[in-house]
């Protein structure tokens, strides 16, 4: 982190007071001197030093350690390091008693300043960062974190609100990238079971034989590569909440074998004989049309009556145009921070050409424009040319473009993704998202028509 540390250097020496802002200066931290206690402490009420440096014996009535006493008293979290010419073991423990974080002996040499100071420092930079996340996480689990100004969005809010503390199971729809996940934890950390686990397990990523040791866990030699025991992700939420995405993917024998745990909140690892209980509440999320696949005989009826007690529709973000300039400019505080640029905002014309798009991967897709847009930033706002990846479809369309006729559709489609994945330098989950088609998708089709990345 780049932050300035404030350091304040308390000492009745003019030439010690002097040297030791020089050297603390030279490493690059903001320093203020003072000759007496009593300075200090009101240097201490107007300003949160993050380290003093305090002599034992000076002059005035209050020495070393009865400033220090009263600095700890204004801020508890401030480091001292008590510095004197009169070292005996009983003062040393006297000040490491009293609160002194180190203690050091005059005359004092700028290497070993540099290198405490350094370790301190360090100390503390991990200690803000850990606070930093752990507000971040606080804020990204609870409900009002779902940001939107958007009257269906309120709705869904006042809906986490009024099932976070139940136990019936939850579906959640919606296309791709619109937030499905963030919604489960909505309901998940609002709740009583906010303080258990919070397991996810995405089906579509897993063969059948893999999610099923996966959701129920399996026994020793129960197949070939089981040398232990392992527990399942319902043994892992036991009294929690279990996520189960893109739930429409599941095989037949594994909506079976649900639909069971489900009714009898009860299961038996693969291999197992003994049957273990569980408390888990369930929320499923899809981006298929569960009902016609019901029709269609590949999802079991009785499952999806299980999973369909309370449903959560998210509109996609071109239904809901009025959360985009709440959505980028979270997006442009929070990645310019991660990837330490100094933008600030975006430019009405920016903005302009974040409205016009129908943005097919939804808030997904949002985010990875901004990151992308602040990559390629020069400046502290970021304008529409930053924003010229998201045009071509658009200025094509309006600039009496037509589609080639002397190539076949495999050639077309060979040079459309060829050119994405030249504009996005190879990062396939970037153009998947531009082109609007899954990851997998495009994966196929790079070794279909041999495209090298």
């Amino acid at each position: 982190m780049n932050t300035k540390w404030e350091i304040l250097v308390v000492d009745d020496e003019e030439i010690m007071r002097d040297s030791m802002a020089a050297w603390l200066r030279e490493d690059g931290y903001l320093v203020d001197t003072v000759s007496c206690g009593r300075e200090a402490i009101g240097r201490a009420r107007e300003k949160d030093y993050a380290l003093y440096f305090i002599d034992l014996k000076m002059p005035g009535g209050i020495d070393g350690i009865e400033t220090m006493l009263e600095v700890h008293k204004l801020h508890p979290e401030a480091s001292v390091i008590i510095i004197t010419a009169y070292a005996t073991v009983d003062t040393a423990i006297a000040a490491m008693k009293e609160g002194a974080q180190e203690y050091v002996v005059k005359p004092c040499h700028p290497q070993e300043i540099s290198l405490l100071v350094s370790r301190i420092i360090k100390v503390k930079n991990l200690q803000r960062e850990n606070t930093i996340l752990r507000q971040k996480l606080a804020r990204q689990y609870h409900v009002h974190d779902i940001l939107s100004k958007n009257s269906r969005m309120h709705q869904i809010l006042d809906l986490i609100r009024e099932v976070s503390g139940l136990k019936s199971t939850v579906l959640i729809q919606g296309e791709s990238g619109t937030g499905k996940e963030l919604v489960a934890r909505a309901i998940h950390f609002s709740g009583d079971r906010a303080g258990k686990p919070f397991i996810g397990v995405s089906c579509a990523a897993l063969a059948e034989t893999l999610l099923e040791s996966e959701l129920f866990g399996h026994e020793k030699g129960s197949f070939t590569g089981a040398t232990s025991q392992k527990k399942g992700k319902f043994e892992m939420a036991n009294g929690g909440t279990i996520f189960l995405d893109e739930i429409g993917d599941i095989s037949p024998k594994l909506q079976m074998d649900l639909l069971r745990v489900l009714q009898e909140r009860r299961l038996y690892r693969v291999g197992g004989s003994d049957e273990l209980e569980v408390d888990v509440r369930v929320i499923a999320a899809t981006n298929r049309d569960l009902p016609k696949a019901v029709q269609a005989g590949t999802f079991r009826d009785d499952l999806y009556y299980r999973l369909n007690v309370i449903t959560i529709t998210i509109p996609p973000l071109r239904d809901r145009r009025d959360d985009i300039p709440l959505l980028a400019q979270h997006f442009v505080q929070r990645l310019s921070h991660e990837l330490g640029r100094p933008v600030t905002g975006i430019s009405e014309e920016g903005l302009r050409i974040l409205l016009e798009r129908d943005w097919p991967g939804n808030v997904r897709e949002l985010e990875n424009a901004i990151e992308r847009a602040l990559v390629t930033c020069r400046g502290t706002t970021l304008t529409a040319e930053d924003f010229q990846f998201l045009v071509p479809h658009e200025a094509a369309a309006t600039s009496g473009w037509q589609p080639p006729t002397d190539l076949t559709l495999d050639e077309v489609e060979r040079s459309v993704i060829t050119a994405m994945l030249g504009r996005t330098r190879g990062n396939v989950k970037e153009a998947a998202s531009l082109l609007g088609i899954d990851r997998s998708t495009l994966y196929d089709r790079i070794k279909k028509y041999g495209i090298p990345r």
